[in-house]
């Protein structure tokens, strides 16, 4: 018997900061997550599983027309087997308005009490308790009742866990709780990337089923989990992304204009090489210390059509989403001339109502811009990211002071 663990779809989400852009084909990038969703039910048809789990945010938010539930439906009845769905913060209960009658296939999990399914053909239980609001601030982990004596349990949650990295924190929960439960797989959602919290049980984030954004880099898929006499005996990535997000990093530091164009050129056929034959979004970000930094700063647009050629040369189809460059040029005059200004400069990061007041306009600024490219912002969220900052920040203005000369 298998089964398979999704979340995270997003059904009819946009890809941040593409919808403009003429340089990328249309086909490329419509429907993203609709064709991802069918892959997934392609696979779900070819491996035969006995039931397919979603454990949240299948969809992104209120549907804008009853397209995305039409969607959803069609492809339910092209399962033709058991769906399990949990509802996430994106798609709670408070969320969503519109709805459809769906096939009675598809079983949604109370938002009211964590709620049990029992497949006793299988002899499995599935527990879950939806989301009945975007903000659930409790682990509701702890209200899941102890296993069903004698069959595969799987606990079904929309969870930050205990690490959630940059996502929002919403039920969070820890591994050793999840653990002495006493399941036997914890189908978990909400982290985009995958992450295998633990194999005795399995406790799984399989992440999104397609990047978004330029954050959401790699492969992106569903898990595929084999039983044999009620034992989990396979846990399986299996990738159905549809476009790939790559970010190419590369370090400028010492390299001549033909060096750097071969660094990036590398980095490129790297990345499409990791994409198995599928398109590519890519960032690309230049770091170090070089003397070719103004000429970076002022050439993006011929670094975006070098990664273009060099994609092009590797066999991939590839397109930039931006280029950043984050490169220093070399000091230009005697830092000890401009020790004081620096002084003063690094003692504003120990200024609490100065940090605060940045802070402060940092969000207002966040907030103004349109919630699809929010995630995609490398704007600091706290205090600790806005001194991570203070040294790029010191070099760019010390080399703005050398290149103004003295006054």
């Amino acid at each position: 018997m298998k089964f398979i663990h999704a979340a995270d779809i997003h059904l009819d989400s946009p890809l941040a900061g593409l919808q403009s852009r003429a340089d990328v084909p249309a086909e490329i990038i419509r429907h993203c997550t609709r064709r991802a969703f069918s892959a997934l039910i392609d696979a779900a048809l070819a491996e035969d599983v006995a039931f397919v789990i979603i454990a949240g945010d299948l969809y992104d938010g209120d549907w804008k027309d009853f397209s995305t539930g039409l969607f959803f439906a069609a492809e339910m009845r092209r399962l033709a087997r058991p769906c399990y769905l949990l509802r996430g913060n994106h798609d709670a209960i408070s969320v969503i308005t519109r709805g459809l009658t769906l096939p009675d296939t598809v079983h949604e999990f109370s938002s009211r009490t964590c709620q049990t399914f029992r497949l006793e053909a299988h002899g499995v239980a599935l527990h879950g308790h939806s989301f009945p609001n975007r903000a659930v601030p409790e682990d509701l982990s702890r209200d899941y009742p102890a296993p069903e004596p004698g069959m595969l349990n799987i606990g079904v949650l929309h969870t930050s866990g205990d690490a959630p990295g940059e996502h929002e924190v919403y039920a969070p929960c820890r591994v050793e709780d999840l653990m002495l439960k006493g399941y036997d797989y914890w189908a978990l959602g909400h982290i985009h990337a995958r992450r295998v919290l633990a194999e005795q049980p399995w406790i799984v984030f399989p992440g999104n089923l397609q990047g978004r954004h330029a954050k959401e880099t790699g492969t992106k898929g569903f898990t595929l989990v084999t039983v044999e006499d009620r034992q989990i005996t396979a846990v399986e990535h299996r990738p159905v992304d549809v476009l790939r997000w790559a970010a190419l990093d590369v370090d400028a530091t010492g390299l001549s204009v033909p060096a750097l164009t071969g660094a990036i050129a590398t980095a490129v056929q790297d990345a499409v090489a990791g994409a198995e034959g599928r398109p590519l979004l890519a960032r690309l970000t230049l770091t170090g210390t070089t003397a070719l930094h103004a000429a970076l700063a002022d050439d993006t647009e011929k670094l975006a059509a070098e990664c273009r050629d060099a994609g092009n040369a590797a066999g991939g189809e590839l397109w930039i989403e931006s280029v950043r460059v984050r490169t220093r040029p070399p000091a230009m005059v005697d830092e000890d001339l401009l020790t004081p200004l620096r002084d003063a400069f690094l003692a504003g990061l120990d200024d609490q109502p100065l940090m605060e007041a940045l802070l402060r306009e940092i969000a207002a600024l966040r907030r103004k811009v349109p919630s699809p490219a929010q995630g995609d912002l490398d704007l600091p969220a706290d205090a600790a990211a806005l001194r991570s900052l203070a040294a790029d920040t010191w070099q760019i203005a010390a080399a703005a002071l050398a290149k103004a000369g003295p006054q």
